[in-house]
Parts: C-alpha cells; sequence; structure tokens
C-alpha cells in the first residue's frame, strides 16, 4: 500500500478546504467566502483501494492548512506557523493558487518560503471553471519559470474537476507504508472540534465582515443520551457591540446560527441533537496567549 502526508497550502480564500472536501467526497472542513475561514490544520483521511481508477491501495492524508499571510495578531502568528510548520514533515506539499505570480505579493512570499524546502513540490491552479483558457497558460507558464514544481494541474475544486488527475500526482510520491488509519475514518480530528467549526462556520455565513475574525466558539457540554447529543457552545467575540450584533434583535441572528448549525450536526453526528449557544465577550482575545490555548489554537 502507498501511504504517506500531504500538506495543502495558499494564500487565504484560495479554495483549500473545498479541494479537501472534494478528495474526500464529503465536508469536514468548514468553507466560506471570507478569508482566513481554515484557523486549524484539519487531517482528511483519502483511503483507496485498487480498481480502474487507481492501479493499487493508498492511504494518503492531506493536510488542510490555514491560509498564510503576514499575521496581525498572535493568533494570525499562530496560523501562518501551522501551515508552514507541516511543510518538512510531509511526503509532498500542494500549493494551491487562482491567479498570476505577478498579480501580488501574496504567493511571491509562499513562493520564497517553498524554494528552500526539499518536499517535493505540485502546483495546483484552482477555478479553471471561470478562468479563459489564456489566463490559465500565464499562471501556468509563470509557475513554470520558477523551476521548483515537480507538476503543475489544473483543477476546480468546487466543481471537482481534475481531483482524480491530482490525486493519481500525489500517489507518486507516496512510498510503501502502513494503513495509519481504519479505511472508514475520513478525519482524525475529534467530534467536539468539528462541531464548533460548523458553528463557527455559520457564525461566518450569517455575520459581517468585521465581526467574524474576532469569534471562537468553545464546546463547554458535549454529552452523548439515549435518543439525542447534547451541545452546550459558548461564541466569544472581542466587543460588547458585537455581542448584541451575533444575538440579533429578539434573538433572531443567534437563532438562525444555532438552527443552521443544528441541522448539520445531526447529519454529521447521525442522532437527534439540542443545541445551546450562549455570547459572551473575551477583549483581545486573538492576542492573549491564554485565550488562544485555552480555545485550542497554542499549545
Amino acid at each position: 500500500m502507498k501511504t504517506g502526508f500531504v500538506s495543502i497550502i495558499g494564500r487565504p480564500n484560495v479554495g483549500k478546504s473545498t479541494l479537501l472536501n472534494g478528495i474526500l467526497g464529503e465536508k469536514i472542513a468548514i468553507t466560506t467566502d471570507k478569508p482566513q475561514t481554515t484557523r486549524n490544520t484539519i487531517r482528511g483521511i483519502y483511503t483507496h483501494y485498487a480498481d480502474g481508477e487507481l492501479d493499487e491501495d493508498v492511504q494518503i492524508v492531506f493536510i488542510d492548512t490555514p491560509g498564510i499571510h503576514r499575521p496581525r495578531t498572535k493568533l494570525g502568528e499562530y496560523m501562518t506557523d501551522a501551515a508552514t510548520g507541516t511543510l518538512r514533515e510531509v511526503d509532498a506539499v500542494v500549493l494551491m493558487v487562482d491567479e498570476e505570480l505577478s498579480k501580488g505579493p501574496g504567493d511571491k512570499y509562499i513562493v520564497e518560503l517553498l524554494d528552500d524546502v526539499t518536499t517535493p513540490k505540485l502546483l495546483v491552479i484552482n477555478k479553471i471553471d471561470k478562468m479563459p483558457p489564456d489566463v490559465f497558460e500565464k499562471i501556468y507558464k509563470e509557475y513554470e519559470a520558477v523551476g521548483i514544481f515537480e507538476d503543475i494541474i489544473g483543477v476546480s475544486a468546487k466543481e471537482g474537476k481534475n481531483i482524480d488527475v491530482l490525486i493519481k500526482s500525489v500517489v507518486g510520491f507516496m512510498d510503501e507504508g502502513p494503513m495509519y488509519f481504519p479505511d472508514d475514518m475520513v478525519t482524525e480530528n475529534p467530534e467536539r472540534f468539528v462541531v464548533s467549526e460548523i458553528i463557527r462556520e455559520k457564525i461566518l455565513m450569517y455575520m459581517q465582515d468585521e465581526i467574524p475574525h474576532g469569534v471562537a466558539v468553545n464546546i463547554e457540554l458535549f454529552r452523548e443520551e439515549k435518543d439525542m447529543t447534547r451541545i452546550s457552545a459558548v461564541i466569544y467575540c472581542e466587543k460588547r457591540s458585537h455581542k448584541g450584533m451575533i444575538i440579533g434583535k429578539g434573538g433572531r441572528k443567534l437563532k438562525g446560527i444555532g438552527k443552521s448549525a443544528r441541522k448539520e450536526i445531526e447529519a454529521l453526528l447521525g442522532t437527534k441533537v439540542f443545541l445551546e449557544l450562549w455570547v459572551k465577550v473575551k477583549e483581545n482575545w486573538r492576542d492573549s496567549d491564554v485565550a488562544l490555548s485555552d480555545f485550542g489554537y497554542k499549545d
């Protein structure tokens, strides 16, 4: 069996989590149109037995990382460290982009980081479903000229196009090894973590741009009962004014977040869920080592 670990890196909001979900065929990483949605590394386990698609048995652990950016807070530092810290610990690195290298400093910064990394590197050009052929060709040639990528593949993570091509390419960099996880396991992230991420995703979807980056979710109760699972979660925000906005007039906003999250959590757990949400203020938690540790962003 071919086994190994692959890190998916790139700028914020380039489509890394959508790609991971597409590879696995189910949702384990939250996705929104807001940058820096992913804060932790998410490990997705792809297991496939030899058939018409692949010639051999494989198990690959794909690591979805936070978007690499120049941090402005301690949370930002943690996120960038979480992404770059995987580069030398994996068997291959997938860099995802969606525009020319010459467009801005973000991708140039990441390419410079990769230049010193000896791990095999693949480039994935995302959003080809919306990209004119001449634009794709320009992006391809710019990155090909860098000379550090073993393969360059165009995909549409959202539409699932060419994901099979990417997987076949990645398999070529894996070695024979043991099966690390049971074949029916798709993530090693605990259920409590996945549930907190689902709640945070719904906040991102419901709220305006200013609030989401200052929001954290902490699961205070996760209890399996006879016919249901009881969950109590606290949503932390940085400003008192934000608390009122999250709750909304008559509690309508918070109820909408809870209803949407509960449906998805029930689908995840396969059981009825009683979900209780609270909102509390913790000022400047993104720059507090203690708060970052409490929320699982720092050891």
